[in-house]
């Protein structure tokens, strides 16, 4: 691990890009405008390591924002890529991976019973919201404050202050009427979801079963029980969110930890390997609506493509094949949760420090997390300074307050308790 010193020809690829592209990134929260400065540029990465252009390392802890469970360049799946990539990188016609991949998500994953491959979470998260306007012949939707299914149009949508608001554009270019059929409702609030539900015009409540895009915010114990409760009294369909939670928080998903089925789910980043790819899968009625078999119509000319269920397979084959990586990682991700809040109780200052497996999240300057309302009071200026004294030091934390951190199966080899001595250190000078 070696401390970041000047970031020279970063810096100078950062200008090149914002000439060529907004921000200079492809993904908003990858210009650092959160926690300032400028984002390193990455050159390679193996294990539970980064290198950038410049010559510096870092731990890292995005881990492509969690689709890279396992390490970055694991083995088994460089190798399964390098298989298939001298055969060609997309056909556009059925092959015989697209259908292993296929049974094993429906092997391993509670509500999928027919699945389909996207090729981003947003796709998922999009055509599943369609299949359930089309299943239950509503259009109003439910989501949480807080919660982020993708930058399609219908969950494009800020919350208000009441229990159940009536959605508003967050972004130009959402079209008034479209937000209109979104309602949002507060997270481990059910009050606030039957409020929303009241009139029977919601198609679908979409959730992330472990919020991820607040930090990490776990459900509370009677939470997703009583979505799924609600959502039969109320004729509409429960959609998990697992894009995040999909074969990380356990081998079947925060469903199968949970042990609350949804009637639809959509999955990403772990499922394609650190691919770019996903997929949407649930009850065989309601996934028997899509075209060809059905009329709900959703298309992809890269959808399943070689590599995307080559990484895939690979990937899920050996989670499947070493369950206990996820009890490591669930104490792992309790190790983290207790050396970092003892640090905070130790220096007197307020925090919390949560995780769910290898999931986890730090909110500084607040004493609870449940829903949006507590998460959004987190002291951000402390945040940053807490990050680039991580950064400083070789530890790459995602550059947001309100971003989960991932552990991947290449932290557990030492290279934790490094990183916790350093993520200590920085907690400490960063709270002067």
């Amino acid at each position: 691990m070696t401390p970041a010193t000047s970031r020279t020809r970063s810096t100078e690829w950062f200008a090149r890009a914002t000439e060529v592209m907004p921000g200079g990134v492809n993904s908003p929260v990858r210009a650092f405008g959160a926690v300032g400065g400028s984002p390193p540029f990455v050159e390679s990465a193996r294990g539970a390591h980064l290198r950038t252009v410049d010559g510096d390392e870092y731990i890292d802890f995005v881990a492509s924002w969690g689709a890279l469970i396992l390490g970055h360049a694991h083995p088994l799946v460089v190798a399964a890529l390098e298989e298939v990539i001298a055969a060609g990188t997309s056909f556009g016609l059925p092959t015989v991976a697209e259908v292993e991949l296929a049974e094993l998500v429906c092997s391993l994953v509670p509500s999928v019973e027919v699945v389909r491959m996207v090729n981003s979470g947003t796709e998922a998260t999009a055509s599943v919201l369609r299949i359930a306007r089309a299943a239950t012949g509503r259009s109003k939707v439910v989501k949480f404050e807080g919660c982020y299914h993708g930058h399609s149009d219908s969950f494009l949508v800020k919350a208000g202050s009441g229990l159940a608001t009536f959605g508003e554009p967050s972004s130009p270019g959402v079209p008034p009427a479209t937000a209109s059929d979104t309602r949002v409702a507060r997270y481990n609030d059910l009050d606030s979801v039957a409020d929303c539900l009241a009139d029977r015009e919601v198609a679908a409540v979409v959730v992330e079963p472990v919020a991820g895009n607040m930090g990490c915010v776990p459900p509370d114990p009677d939470f997703l029980p009583g979505l799924r409760r609600l959502c039969d009294e109320h004729g509409t369909l429960l959609v998990f969110d697992e894009v995040m939670t999909g074969f990380r928080v356990a081998l079947g998903g925060a469903q199968a930890r949970y042990g609350v089925v949804p009637d639809l789910t959509a999955l990403g980043k772990v499922v394609a390997g650190g691919a770019p790819g996903a997929a949407y899968g649930g009850r065989a009625d309601l996934m028997r609506q899509v075209a060809p078999d059905g009329p709900v119509y959703q298309a992809g000319t890269l959808a399943g493509n070689p590599l995307v269920t080559a990484a895939g397979l690979a990937t899920l084959r050996y989670l499947a094949d070493h369950p206990d990586l996820y009890d490591r990682f669930d104490v792992a991700g309790g190790r983290v949760a207790d050396h970092l809040g003892a640090v905070l109780s130790r220096i007197g200052r307020p925090g919390v420090v949560t995780h769910v497996g290898g999931m986890f999240g730090i909110f500084l300057g607040v004493e609870d997390v449940r829903s949006w309302d507590d998460v959004s009071a987190v002291d951000r200026e402390w945040f940053g300074r807490f990050f680039r004294a991580a950064l400083e030091r070789g530890v790459l934390l995602p550059p947001s307050a309100f971003e989960a951190w991932f552990l991947m199966e290449a932290h557990l080899d030492g290279t934790l308790d490094r990183a916790l001595d350093v993520l200590e250190e920085a907690l400490e000078v960063s709270a002067r």
